[in-house]
């Protein structure tokens, strides 16, 4: 991979991000305006997906990667993120009530945590991309550590509130203010400077961010190990997250087996890691079928099980 590609990647991300915060502006943001502006994120990484298909030569002119290769595994790469972020949106509600988040600040919040997000997950891609690149036995570790969370997650009953460490760093080393104030991250009071709790909750993201990273970021090695394609991948699904959290949000209780799926996928891409090199390595396009019908029928079984409680709960009530 070129300089080049990565400094007009790098642009480009700068130009979403600012898109991103344009179409925020104004606060409150519309379950129809989140809808559209997911739809329109899925759109630009399906079509970025057809600029790695046309121009991969261009992108990567040393790469090993068929133009074919390279697409496939961005797609499969982008859907896993995005099918293991939602997850992400979960804790988001979580914390925006634990803080009492006013609903205008959230979009900001958000955003704030996502580009944190961005910045730690490029570091982490670097230092895993450079690991595996010296030590091809990281992933049999990354193989394990990824059976042993799909493990852990599927025994998970889930928590009411978050790690408590972002708060207590912050606190221990700064004066906080009682209330919000805006957006802003930082007041001067009595001529001195004091965070808000707007730069707790940015802090607290930002931190569970990087712990579902540790998850996904070795599964989505297992797809690909071609650092432009993970780095790409962890981009478009972060940049979408803020407009379907706002999509999801009131619902996020409703879908009541995706613990299960993302346990199943998680296991999965575990063995699939485990597998790779070997004559039993699982190609990556039956890994991108795996991961479709398993988020489908997740979606699927929560939407009919949600359906059979309402008629249950009408019936009792016309008793």
């Amino acid at each position: 991979m070129t300089l080049s590609t990565y400094l007009g990647f790098g642009l480009l991300t700068l130009s979403m991000v600012a898109l991103d915060i344009w179409q925020t502006r104004g606060g409150n943001i519309s379950i129809k305006k989140a809808t559209a502006w997911s739809l329109l994120w899925f759109l630009i990484a399906f079509i970025f997906a057809a600029s790695i298909y046309f121009f991969w030569d261009v992108y990567a002119p040393a790469s090993s990667y068929s133009a074919e290769k390279a697409t496939v595994s961005f797609i499969t790469g982008y859907l896993l993120e995005k099918s293991l972020s939602v997850d992400n949106l979960f804790v988001f509600a979580i914390i925006f009530h634990q803080y009492l988040v006013p609903e205008h600040l959230r979009p900001r919040a958000l955003l704030w945590g996502v580009i944190g997000a961005l910045v730690l997950r490029a570091i982490m891609i670097a230092v895993g991309a450079q690991l595996l690149a010296q030590y091809h036995w990281i992933l049999y570790v990354f193989a394990l550590f990824l059976i042993w969370t799909g493990v852990q997650l599927a025994r998970d009953k889930g928590e009411d509130e978050v790690n408590p460490l972002p708060e207590k760093l912050i606190r221990k080393w700064a004066n906080v203010t009682d209330d919000f104030r805006g957006n802003a991250l930082m007041v001067v009071e009595q001529g001195k400077r004091v965070l808000t709790p707007m730069a707790i909750v940015i802090g607290v993201i930002a931190f569970m961010d990087v712990m579902f990273a540790l998850d996904s970021i070795p599964a989505i090695f297992a797809v690909t190990q071609e650092p432009f394609l993970v780095l790409a991948a962890n981009v478009f699904a972060l940049l979408g997250l803020r407009s379907l959290y706002f999509v999801l949000q009131g619902m996020m209780d409703k879908f009541i087996y995706l613990k299960p799926a993302l346990s199943f996928i998680m296991i999965f891409i575990g063995i699939k890691m485990m597998l790779v090199g070997s004559p039993w390595e699982i190609p990556t396009p039956l890994s991108l079928a795996v991961l479709l019908i398993t988020m489908s029928i997740a979606v699927v079984a929560s939407v009919v099980k949600q359906k059979r409680l309402v008629s249950e709960v009408e019936v009792s009530i016309d008793k």
